[in-house]
């Protein structure tokens, strides 16, 4: 594919609107702002507005792009409203609380600071501890065949990630090993000390031990050969050993002279196994099972515990359970995102792991592949003076570092697709990006910029991905949001941007915290000045207003729309209002529309905004319905390629009749309103078994009307009737029953 140059305009270091020098794009990246795409400033003069809506129905390819993007955002933000209801995401005080350390994300294995035995690098375990671990213990898969390889090597290389259970199977391994194999008990013991396995002194604490040490990272000089060593030192001690670790340690047993190691890789245990084995022990009474499953479903336990698998939490419920304690608050806090994304940010500093947690939080559920060339380059803006080296694998290290993702596959039932990456709590992706962007001060640029760079996507899942992130984002602080990019986004001269930043605001209004400040700011856009820049604020405010905000609250939304449109003899704003009533319209908003187009253009003057008003409705009857996204169920009664005020028309008979008649005597709307009539009667007739009996009873109600408006209609009809290149049968039909 070939690179893509910047887009022109974007965001300054002081958040207004202006160019930026250009530098190399990426692939997968299409030009936002180049003059090939750049919109036109917008019309002024009443002619050319009405001449750029009556082309406006189906618009360009990049604006049919922009605004499918926009429907998909709007799905997304629905969804993910949905997921935060009840809960303070988007605000600082989600953070302002006492934040508990769980064991979400555990980074090394000791449970002392010290070695108490002074010098000997080893602590012994206590006897309530092993107790603690072995007690009730649910074996993983395999444990089977990783016991006979601890009892036959005397030292077994267990991987896994920290908070896995790995400590607790090393235990129990170490307890049956020692069973099995050692004629004395020398006791268990943790070694502090892991960089001392290298030394040709090391040696084990005594006769018959069990030992365990945890080795994340990598220990300079440890090596597979040298762990041979180890290995026969064990054995000739009669003692075992189980070392512990992540993908580092891993690396090391598989290099030169790992064939003799004896290597085990930790399979999760399923925690309702583990919360099922405490609370009933080994009774096996079905009737306490299915009783404790139904109380772990209801609870939302089970849900908790799928989100967050670690056997650490499933002990913790069952506690719980088991003491006849708060059970709902429990699951609150297990489930509460607070804790895990505080502890992570706590203990990840590095590029890669904030890049990979930011790009799966702003493009969850998206495949691997698009998720980790959008984190490379988030760690390069992260850390530009550091390139990320050519073998980042964020796949390899995710089970380690983000043990909070989930790799998801295609079910046996679903079509073949690509691994798919995504936050196990729908909760977390929203807090992951308000943590970063109110915490990391020093990377707030690169987010930012990231961002603006993701909105020029050639995917429009991940166009939209990235608008919603702006969203999120805005929550935060709205006020510091506007004036750092929203308002460089609503006035760029880009139409995908400027539907980024409708969509961004849209998400921001949602939010109670800051739904005030959105509509204050959407009215003061709409009501501004008429240079080109404020009037594309206008128009953005007016794209704003017919998305998912709107349709949340119509009446608030043409609040806005009609400010928008009632700017005097500026009709820059036109066509973005026409398309927002639309939009609204096609969202399920058509009484409250049309009551409005009826109050706006009640003076029946010509005036402006009367003409304005008609100009829009003559859009929406004459804006075919087409399905935003494929496959998608559109509103009730809509049909493709037929308007969809026309499948509506017997619910709001008088509205229409009133509007038609209105538009049809008023020049210069008269023109593109019998164009859209003619449409009707010759294109939409048979579109469907109802649509001529609609259209037989609309030209009876628009005839039944005061004033001349019957004499208008059947001259026209008659004329259409008898066009010599084109008759209309069904108009002469019309005429007649007229």
């Amino acid at each position: 594919m070939s690179k893509e140059p910047l887009p022109e305009e974007a965001v300054r270091a002081d958040g207004k609107p202006g160019p930026v020098s250009e530098s190399p794009g990426h692939e997968g990246e299409v030009p936002a702002l180049t003059d090939s795409t750049a919109d036109s400033d917008g019309p002024v003069s009443a002619s050319d507005a009405l001449r750029s809506l009556a082309a406006g129905g189906e618009g360009d390819a990049e604006r049919v792009e922009a605004l499918r993007a926009g429907v998909i955002a709007d799905r997304i933000a629905e969804r993910l409203n949905a997921d935060a209801s009840g809960t303070r995401i988007g605000t600082l005080a989600l953070f302002n609380d006492t934040v508990s350390f769980g064991g979400g994300f555990h980074t090394a294995g000791g449970r002392g600071p010290s070695d108490p035995l002074g010098t000997t690098g080893w602590m012994p375990l206590a006897e309530d501890e092993v107790t603690e671990y072995t007690d009730l213990y649910v074996q993983p898969e395999r444990y089977d065949q990783a016991l006979d390889a601890l009892c036959e090597r005397h030292l077994l290389v267990l991987t896994g990630s920290p908070g896995s259970g790995r400590t607790a199977a090393a235990v129990n391994l170490l307890a049956e090993a020692l069973t099995l194999n050692s004629a004395a008990q020398g006791g268990y013991h943790r070694l502090l000390d892991t960089s001392s396995l290298t030394s040709p002194a090391w040696k084990p604490p005594g006769e018959g031990s069990g030992c365990l040490a945890v080795v994340d990272g990598r220990p300079p000089g440890l090596s597979a050969r040298g762990l041979s060593s180890v290995s026969s030192k064990l054995r000739a001690a009669g003692s075992h050993l189980v070392l512990i670790g992540g993908p580092e340690l891993a690396a090391i047993v598989s290099g030169p002279g790992g064939d003799d190691l004896a290597r085990h890789e930790l399979s999760p245990v399923d925690p309702l196994d583990v919360v099922e084995l405490r609370v009933l022990g080994h009774s096996g009474d079905p009737d306490r099972q299915a009783e404790l499953r139904a109380l772990l479903d209801s609870s939302g336990a089970a849900a908790a515990l799928r989100e967050r698998p670690l056997a650490a939490h499933a002990v913790r419920l069952a506690s719980v359970i088991r003491a006849d304690g708060d059970l709902g608050a429990a699951v609150a806090a297990l489930r509460d995102p607070s804790d895990q994304v505080y502890t992570w940010f706590r203990t990840h500093h590095e590029p890669e792991a904030i890049a990979f947690a930011l790009a799966v939080a702003v493009l969850e559920d998206s495949g691997y592949l698009t998720v980790a060339d959008a984190a490379i380059r988030l760690r390069q803006a992260l850390s530009p003076e550091d390139p990320a080296p050519a073998d980042v694998r964020f796949r390899d290290r995710m089970e380690q570092d983000q043990p909070w993702i989930e790799r998801v596959l295609p079910g046996p039932a679903e079509a073949p697709g690509p691994l798919r990456v995504r936050y196990r709590s729908a909760l977390l992706a929203q807090v992951v990006l308000t943590y970063a962007w109110t915490t990391l001060d020093g990377h707030r640029e690169a987010v930012l910029q990231w961002l603006r760079r993701l909105l020029g996507h050639s995917d429009l899942e991940v166009r939209a991905q990235a608008a919603v992130a702006g969203g999120i984002l805005a929550r935060a602080d709205f006020h510091f949001a506007v004036h750092r990019f929203v308002k460089s986004w609503a006035g760029s001269t880009s139409w995908p941007v400027r539907q980024a930043a409708a969509t961004a605001i849209g998400v921001a209004g949602s939010a109670s915290a800051t739904a005030d400040a959105v509509w204050e700011l959407l009215h003061q856009w709409a009501r501004g000045g008429h240079s080109a820049y404020e009037r594309r604020l206008a128009g953005t405010a007016a794209t704003t207003v017919g998305g998912l905000l709107g349709r949340n609250a119509p009446d608030r939304g043409l609040d806005v729309l009609r400010d928008a449109l009632d700017r005097g003899d500026d009709w820059g704003t036109l066509t973005p209002v026409a398309r927002g009533g639309l939009h609204l319209i096609h969202q399920g908003c058509a009484t409250e529309v049309l009551a409005a187009y009826l109050d706006w253009s009640a003076p029946q003057d010509t005036s402006p905004m009367v003409v304005k008003t008609l100009s829009a409705f003559v859009f929406a009857v004459g804006t075919p319905y087409a399905s935003a996204l494929p496959g998608e169920a559109g509103p009730a009664g809509a049909t493709d390629g037929v308007p969809l005020l026309l499948s509506l028309l017997p619910h709001h008979r008088r509205a229409l009749a009133e509007l038609w008649a209105r538009a049809l005597a008023r020049k210069p709307v008269q023109e593109a309103a019998l164009v859209a009539l003619r449409g009707w009667i010759d294109t939409s007739a048979d579109s469907y078994p109802e649509a001529r009996t609609s259209l037989h009873t609309l030209v009876l109600d628009i005839g039944r009307l005061p004033g001349k408006h019957r004499e208008r209609l059947h001259w026209w009809l008659t004329k259409w009737a008898t066009d010599r290149e084109n008759p209309s049968a069904y108009a002469e039909y019309l005429a007649h029953a007229l």
